[in-house]
């Protein structure tokens, strides 16, 4: 079992994987860096906390669509290894993929070069195309799920990859709330039907994308309030800031694009993402590609270096599925 201490994290076993270090977490999940003892391979493995996975829909649901998800075979969805339970705890085996995720890049960057932004744009468009001709709606589009890795050369500087679709959701069956009432989806990025409780399909996906392309280009994303209140009544009612405003110097026309892929109602946005992001490709032309960043203040710095000091624990959730790899 676990033993409580931070230092004995290194080594212990999860159903067939052995802890390496912690590389995230968040208030329903915690991920691993793990290496797979059954074919010797690095691997990131996330837990899911009881409270998400205690209602028996849900976990049928869960194993169903993380099978779903492991069948597409896309080169920008971080494929899937396994799924499944152990010691009352859902535990989902991919890929491990270095570097950093789009929050950590843009944490310690600021805005990016349009060009940049549009290829990092293009590419999940891609996979969220990918997955609606699978039925599959991701619903929780940000850029703590977007992952950007080392490309293969100087025209592809950059390889993305969009995680966490073994928490996807069935489309057209659900809303944007669980079935204890839990919010699906990131504030940020949440898209008007998803708040309403309306049935979603892949055009909630394009309007969560349209919000991460909105940030990666003006600093921050389209909706700032003060609370959480406010910033659901904004997605839901208020229109968004021009682009060209938050960062002259971009083309208007990009305004225009992303008014529409940000429509309240889904039947006035694009038909698909790839969609979206040709239409602002188009409008961006030659005028806004070299647009500099706006300066931004008080960002944190993230890189790739690991914190100093001693691996934290892990959740409470987690302990019961630690096993020493003594054995004891």
């Amino acid at each position: 079992m676990y033993t409580g201490r931070a230092s004995g994290l290194v080594g212990a076993q999860i159903a067939g994987y052995r802890v390496e270090r912690e590389i995230g977490r968040g208030g329903m999940a915690v991920v691993y860096c793990a290496r797979d003892l059954h074919l010797d391979r690095t691997v990131a493995l996330k837990l899911l906390a009881p409270e998400m996975v205690r209602n028996e829909t849900f976990r049928r649901r869960f194993t169903y669509e993380s099978r779903v998800a492991a069948a597409i075979d896309h080169p920008h969805i971080v494929p899937i290894f396994e799924a499944g339970e152990t010691d009352g705890v859902l535990y989902i085996a991919m890929r491990y993929v270095p570097g950093l995720d789009l929050r950590a890049l843009l944490d310690r960057d600021g805005p990016l070069p349009v060009e940049t932004a549009l290829r990092i744009a293009a590419q999940v468009a891609s996979a969220l195309d990918a997955a609606h001709e699978h039925d599959l709606v991701h619903r929780d589009v940000k850029p703590g799920n977007i992952l950007v890795a080392r490309g293969t050369d100087s025209d592809h500087p950059e390889h993305v990859y969009l995680t966490d679709f073994g928490l996807t959701k069935k489309s057209l069956s659900l809303t944007g709330f669980t079935t204890v009432g839990e919010f699906v989806g990131t504030l940020d990025y949440v898209a008007p039907e998803q708040i309403s409780g309306r049935p979603v399909d892949g055009r909630c996906d394009l309007y969560s994308l349209a919000c991460v392309v909105y940030e990666t280009l003006a600093g921050g994303p389209p909706f700032q309030r003060d609370d959480d209140i406010a910033l659901l009544w904004a997605h839901q009612y208020d229109s968004p800031p021009a682009l060209s405003e938050r960062r002259p110097g971009t083309a208007p026309a990009m305004d225009d694009v992303l008014a529409r892929a940000l429509a309240k109602v889904p039947e006035d946005r694009y038909g698909s993402c790839l969609e979206f992001v040709a239409a602002l490709r188009a409008a961006a032309g030659g005028a806004g590609g070299g647009a500099h960043p706006p300066a931004r203040a008080g960002r944190g710095s993230a890189g790739a270096a690991q914190p100093a000091g001693p691996p934290p624990e892990p959740p409470l959730w987690a302990r019961p599925v630690f096993v020493r790899s003594s054995g004891y």
